[in-house]
């Protein structure tokens, strides 16, 4: 029995259990889809893994799935954080559907002095984030979080927790690979910043790349008018801040979060 459709239920998962349908999920199988009794569906929850299941009862308003066999274990993702400020609204969907594709193990919108929108909907994006992971396959959801304020977010930084900072203001000057492999900056053979030890804006190669792989990371994306004097000040002189450049260009804010996460998935994550 292989399923062809995706389902994600917030009941436990495990061989011979039972999963009620609700309303909604009842319409999509058995009216949009036109699943029958004995019908295949792949169900996971972001907590047991992938399991195939059979449509053991269907009805109009509801049904039973019941659960034969694990087709996929738990497949967590590296502990990556994703922080943006929240935008026009298909574009912060975007981001959040994206993230959840990529491998974000959490979703944190921040509100900064420049944000433009002050308000989310956060069972809206959480919902987004099950259907991405619906979508590409994937058995695990990244939590979406409140909205914050980013000072907040900073005055309650883990220690452990690294953070690649995209400062839209060092356009062309520090590239992620360069200041991870503390390799020579493309701005008339400057040294760029190996990543460990010292403040974001200055900084030692005092701690092993590969050592730094294994920690806690996050990335901050900022808003679309740019980080204030202030938040770009106190950013830099974090011990775990890691101050890097997204390329010559600067990027829309959808943009610049699918591009770092692509960067640090490559150096640092899974990929």
């Amino acid at each position: 029995m292989s399923a062809k459709i995706r389902l994600y239920v917030d009941h436990p998962l495990g061989a011979g259990q039972s999963i009620p349908l609700e309303k909604e999920q009842a319409h999509y199988l058995f009216g949009v889809m036109r699943q029958r009794l004995g019908g295949a569906v792949a169900l996971f929850n972001g907590r047991d893994g992938e399991w195939q299941a059979e449509v053991t009862e269907a009805g109009k308003r509801g049904g039973t799935l019941t659960c034969v066999t694990q087709s996929k274990p738990l497949q967590m993702p590296p502990d990556l954080w994703l922080i943006f400020a929240p935008i026009k609204k298909a574009r912060t969907d975007f981001i959040v559907e994206k993230a959840a594709e990529m491998g974000a193990a959490r979703i944190l919108p921040v509100g900064t002095e420049y944000t433009n929108s002050e308000r989310i909907r956060q069972d809206r994006l959480q919902a987004h984030a099950v259907e991405a992971a619906e979508q590409c396959g994937g058995t695990y959801v990244p939590k979406v979080s409140d909205l914050q304020k980013l000072s907040q977010l900073l005055d309650h930084w883990p220690a452990e927790r690294q953070l690649m900072f995209c400062d839209e203001a060092e356009v062309g000057q520090r590239r992620f690979l360069e200041v991870a492999q503390g390799s020579a900056g493309p701005e008339g053979g400057r040294e760029a910043p190996a990543l460990g030890g010292g403040t974001g804006a200055d900084r030692s190669a005092s701690e092993p790349f590969g050592k730094l792989s294994l920690q806690p990371w996050a990335i901050l994306i900022g808003p679309e008018g740019g980080f204030s004097d202030k938040e770009r000040k106190r950013l830099h002189a974090m011990a775990q801040a890691h101050v890097v450049s997204l390329g010559p260009r600067i990027l829309r804010a959808d943009t610049a979060a699918v591009a770092a996460m692509t960067l640090w998935q490559q150096t640092l994550g899974d990929w």
